[in-house]
């Protein structure tokens, strides 16, 4: 199985998500990672969905989307031609004797203190899925006491986007 990352401009409304959700609820699929966002334009939202499967399961639950009213325009987002993020908020113990430690490992992962107490930091962290799930095996060791993670977000590189202005006033 492979991880697919599918992005969708959707209608900015309530009840989306939950058709968008039951949908893949009602054909046996897992989301592995779902963000919603607004656009530049009020009456748009940004999905960036993340399934496990192969090519045929990408392909179905692109179409079924499609079908969808409130999904405005869709499309798979390529490794090679997408931007992919991610924000990990990690709550770890930190005891005085480990500090030192814990902070040199923020540094060389580029991730900052957002809070610390006499025992425990917090620590933020955005970048590459793989880059966080890195980051989570080398702190780990130290005790997470608990973790957040936004889900995947992703835009095409270059000029190209979802929102092409050609047919862009045909989406709201």
């Amino acid at each position: 199985m492979k991880k697919y990352t599918i992005t969708a401009l959707v209608a900015n409304k309530s009840g989306v998500l939950t058709r968008v959700s039951g949908l893949f609820a009602r054909r046996g699929f897992n989301i592995e990672s779902l963000c919603v966002c607004t656009t530049e334009d009020e009456a748009l939202s940004r999905m960036t969905i993340v399934l496990n499967g192969d090519e045929y399961t990408l392909d179905q639950m692109t179409k079924q989307l499609d079908k969808l009213i409130d999904v405005k325009k869709i499309a798979p987002a390529p490794e090679n031609d997408s931007i992919y993020r991610e924000l990990l908020l990690v709550k770890v113990k930190a005891p005085a004797e480990k500090r030192s430690e814990i902070i040199e490992i923020k540094d060389v992962y580029k991730a900052k203190i957002v809070d610390l107490s006499p025992e425990t930091l917090v620590l933020e962290i955005t970048g590459e899925p793989n880059k966080l799930d890195g980051f989570i095996r080398v702190i780990e060791p130290y005790g997470i006491l608990e973790m957040a993670r936004t889900g995947v977000t992703a835009l095409s590189r270059g000029a190209s986007c979802l929102n092409d202005r050609k047919d862009y006033n045909e989406l709201i």
